[in-house]
């Protein structure tokens, strides 16, 4: 057992840094040092959600330095730079055994739990909920061994939290499940943190014409020095003319916010045989969807993490870092301390920033 500093949240829409107790890593565990964690919508929704279980501490896209292991750990040892991976996987179920860790169904078995259904975090004797069995927006997180990915030392941790959900989600999203070759046309509906990633995985296979999608003109600036070929301002054009008037209508469409009103677009932006990648969030309302554009051959896919595989894709993706194939820097907005969370949510909110991370001192 040990003093850690965490962010817990206790009703909708606060939290405050506070010590609390975190125990050892269980058989299959590991103590991770946390350096960097990742804000994204998920977690914004879950702090802001009167439907999560208080109290919890947050922060599912975190990375650090390996502290300990747990028996039976051995693909980490202490010191090893690592990310970790925003989806719990049992490693026996189907999916699992069939090579597709993201359809395991853990996670949903873990709500504020570890995966054996008992907690670290506590205070005062009183448990606290786990988030996605990581709670990374604290200075040490106890984290189960399949979401612990090894990375190069020579990653910036602010780039390695990137690695942890939202950017790879769009990386996979192109790589993974749509397979985009050179020369195809893509349209990317949404840059944040899932657009961006998807808008470099593009630019990295040469997809021909890239079209970015977004409300703000400062994120389309920054979708054009990524690989973006063409931008639509969705406030001031209409998506789906412009890119039809573009290609014709695109090979593949990745709708990367999860409204009605996107993923409508996105479909509607196909051209025959092309295919729409969704990624769906729990909250959305029911989209409508004209039947007769299937008559055309088209294609629409659910995007559950890109299809990651972690302990092959992030140490891919860390590579192409490593050779400047993979500027994740441009899409790192801002990064803010651990009693500058709320700040870091707001920015968030407000559409401020394409992706940003809380950053921490190194722990003793």
């Amino acid at each position: 057992m040990r003093e850690v500093e965490a962010a817990v949240v206790r009703e909708p829409g606060t939290h405050a840094v506070e010590t609390v107790a975190l125990a050892d890593p269980a058989p299959g565990e590991v103590l991770v040092d946390v350096r960097a964690t990742g804000v994204c919508h998920t977690d914004y929704h879950a702090y802001t959600s009167a439907e999560t279980d208080v109290p919890i501490v947050l922060g599912h896209e975190g990375c650090g330095v390996v502290k300990a292991v747990g028996d039976g750990v051995s693909t980490v040892d202490p010191g090893d730079r690592v990310v970790l991976w925003v989806l719990p996987s049992c490693g026996d179920c189907e999916y699992c055994r069939a090579g597709e860790p993201y359809l395991c169904q853990a996670r949903r078995e873990t709500r504020g739990r570890m995966m054996d259904g008992t907690r670290r975090l506590s205070k005062d004797g009183d448990p606290i909920n786990h988030f996605y069995a990581q709670s990374s927006f604290a200075t040490m997180a106890v984290v189960p061994e399949r979401q612990v990915v090894p990375v190069p030392e020579t990653v910036p941790y602010p780039i390695c939290a990137l690695l942890g959900c939202g950017v790879t989600t769009g990386l996979g999203a192109v790589t993974n499940i749509a397979d985009v070759d050179s020369g195809e046309t893509v349209a990317v509906f949404g840059c944040g943190g899932v657009g961006a990633g998807a808008v470099l995985a593009a630019d990295a296979v040469s997809a021909g014409t890239i079209v970015a999608v977004d409300l703000d003109a400062d994120t389309l600036a920054t979708m054009r020095e990524i690989g973006a070929t063409h931008t639509v301002e969705a406030g001031v054009d209409d998506p789906v003319e412009e890119i039809r008037g573009l290609t014709g209508g695109v090979d593949y469409a990745f709708e990367c916010i999860g409204t009605p009103q996107t993923v409508q677009q996105a479909i509607a932006s196909l051209g025959p045989g092309g295919t729409a990648a969704i990624t769906g969030t729990s909250d959305t309302p029911p989209a409508e969807i004209d039947l007769g554009q299937f008559t055309s051959g088209i294609s629409v896919v659910g995007n559950i993490v890109g299809f990651t595989r972690p302990r092959i894709d992030i140490p891919r993706y860390a590579r192409l870092y490593e050779n400047g194939d993979l500027p994740l820097d441009a899409v790192l907005t801002r990064t803010y301390a651990l009693d500058e969370l709320g700040a870091a949510f707001d920015a968030l909110a407000a559409g401020d920033v394409i992706r940003s991370v809380v950053e921490f001192e190194p722990g003793p």
